[in-house]
């Protein structure tokens, strides 16, 4: 029971720092891949003994094109492993995920990916910081899709062709998605797999966040009609076409501005209210279903990014929040 990691990074720091010191204990072996940093990753990195790729810079990095390269790397070694760890250079792998998620793989043939529990690691730091450690907490069981933390199957990576580098967003989810169409299962395990050090502290760092999601909707759903269909809607309806009737209204007929603001204000309080239904705190629920209502308006310009750069047949570029 073989099991490799690849960590990916830019300029993640310290934070990178903690991740080899939670990994290169388990694995045994370990590939960071660097999109350009400018700071110490790739000498830190090479100092624990981590083999590197540093990434071709002329070409548009993406999380999906650098997992991509750090599979390839470990299927050139001498003996491949069974099974890949993906991880994120700002996350600290739990202690035993490795040993036991190869476990649950081993014991069932039909899953392509395991994932496990996740956590902000400063989650109080600012209510960003809560919202990620929200989206973090879901149910174990069979699952659609993961983040890009997970663990994969070898066969299965290789059948489906890897991540498509041309996603710069929810990338993760279209891996998944082919996977799924493809026979296999996912599933995610009530075991700790790592904690997230997203280190967002900025009201432009959670909207250019927004903005790339958006792109991810769009770019996703494009190339599968089936996926993000609420989010989409939800974008187009409550981040593009409300606000263009609010400035009509304001403009012509101003009780047209008000019953948007009321719309608006019922997509708040039905948020907040499904929000505490799940357990977040009462206290914490209003902030997050603000900033959920209005995310829709970066959503929505991360999905028409996607599109004029579709039609304009212009590179896909990530859009950087860090």
């Amino acid at each position: 029971m073989s099991v490799d990691v690849v960590l990916i990074g830019r300029n993640e720091g310290d934070r990178l720092v903690r991740s080899l010191s939670s990994v290169v204990p388990q694995a045994r072996r370990v590939v960071y891949v660097d999109s350009g940093s400018t700071d110490d990753s790739v000498r830190n990195a090479e100092k624990v003994g981590a083999l590197v790729v540093n990434l071709d810079m002329s070409l548009p990095f993406t999380a999906a094109r650098a997992r991509n390269a750090g599979f390839e790397m470990l299927m050139a070694q001498k003996d491949p492993p069974e099974y890949v760890q993906f991880l994120d250079g700002d996350c600290v792998m739990s202690d035993g995920w490795l040993q036991h998620a190869a476990k649950v793989m081993r014991d069932d043939p039909k899953l392509a990916i395991v994932t496990g529990l996740s956590a902000e690691l400063h989650r109080d730091t600012t209510v960003f910081n809560q919202m990620s450690d929200f989206e973090w907490k879901r149910p174990a069981g069979p699952i659609e899709a993961c983040s890009g933390n997970m663990m994969v199957r070898v066969s299965a990576f290789q059948q489906v062709g890897g991540f498509n580098p041309e996603v710069i967003a929810a990338e993760d989810d279209e891996f998944c998605t082919r996977l799924r169409k493809a026979g296999w299962s996912l599933v995610r395990i009530e075991h700790p797999m790592s904690q997230h050090d997203g280190g967002a502290v900025r009201f432009t760092q959670w909207w250019k966040r927004a903005e790339r999601t958006g792109h991810g909707f769009a770019q996703v759903g494009h190339i599968h009609p089936e996926y993000f269909v609420r989010e989409r809607q939800r974008g187009w309806v409550y981040g593009l076409i409300l606000p263009a009737v609010a400035v009509i209204g304001a403009l012509t007929w101003p009780i047209l501005l008000l019953l948007v603001l009321a719309v608006y204000a019922a997509s708040f309080w039905k948020t907040a209210r499904g929000l505490k239904s799940e357990d977040v705190a009462a206290n914490e629920a209003p902030r997050h279903a603000a900033f959920l209502t209005l995310s829709k308006v970066p959503n929505a310009i991360g999905m028409i990014r996607y599109h004029w750069r579709r039609f304009s047949h212009a590179q896909m570029r990530i859009i950087e929040y860090k």
